[in-house]
């Protein structure tokens, strides 16, 4: 790894309070990476910033921001150039899903949403890469989902859509960058043992679902660290969930629509 002007590389993890975003974290402190961690809650970032110095003697960045803010992303990076960073490693991880039909939720809700987990995505990368190629040397992960992979549902209507672009977004990125050093990877995790679900009010419908469709964070961080070693464009992670992936490109899309008609309810609040 390049010299920079820390001892060690200094990884960018928005949405680092909690869940994945927590756990790769974790990951990437056990790596040697310091860190920079990204969320609006603090109290959880200033704890997991201690458990990393004491575990691993981690560096971090505590940078509480709402992401959902059009200007936040310009005014990150500054605050980490401000510290005299440089950011070798971005993880675009910052997420949630807007329960209900596409109407039952206003203009300005849907604009937040998309601003944080798809203009957002994009508009950090655009600003860590030309730093990234200068050295010879980055990390991107984008934090995508596996219903990128399948087609979307009723409810939570943005949610699939944005996931597919950030998967395409990174399978681009991912060839336009790879002579430069710069490796790039969209993570499409499933069903996943976190927060998320609860702040998106599906909890009591996904509890449903069977032990074996589930994966734990540091499972999941633990193989995304891997993927993006090795350069791969896109990960899906677990065995149940590349099935389920495989299945979504073989089945005809009136086969697969009228799967997800059937099964929406189950698992999204509509």
């Amino acid at each position: 790894m390049p010299a920079t002007v820390s001892d060690k590389p200094l990884c960018l993890i928005t949405g680092a309070s909690a869940g994945i975003g927590a756990a790769l974290a974790r990951e990437y402190a056990r790596h040697g990476w310091n860190l920079a961690l990204s969320a609006r809650r603090e109290e959880p970032m200033i704890a997991l910033a201690e458990e990393m110095k004491e575990a691993y003697g981690t560096q971090s960045l505590i940078l509480p921001t709402d992401l959902s803010d059009p200007a936040s992303n310009e005014k990150l990076i500054a605050r980490v150039h401000a510290k005299g960073k440089v950011i070798d490693g971005l993880v675009n991880n910052a997420g949630f899903g807007l329960p209900g039909a596409y109407t039952d939720n206003d203009w300005d809700t849907h604009a937040g949403s998309l601003h944080l987990m798809l203009m957002g995505p994009c508009e950090l990368v655009h600003r860590v890469i030309p730093d990234m190629k200068e050295r010879g040397f980055g990390h991107i992960i984008n934090v995508a989902s596996l219903a990128g992979h399948v087609p979307g549902s009723k409810g939570h209507t943005t949610y699939a859509a944005i996931k597919s672009f950030l998967i395409k977004f990174s399978q681009s990125l991912n060839l336009e960058l790879g002579e430069a050093g710069i490796k790039v990877s969209a993570l499409c995790p499933g069903f996943t043992y976190s927060e998320f679900h609860d702040v998106n009010g599906t909890r009591d419908g996904v509890s449903k679902l069977p032990d074996f469709m589930w994966m734990e964070a540091s499972d999941l961080a633990e193989s995304a660290y891997g993927a993006v070693e090795r350069g791969k464009a896109v990960h899906v992670p677990g065995r149940v969930n590349k099935a389920i992936a495989a299945l979504g490109k073989i089945l005809p899309d009136s086969a697969a629509l009228y799967l997800m008609h059937k099964n929406s309810d189950k698992i999204r609040k509509g």
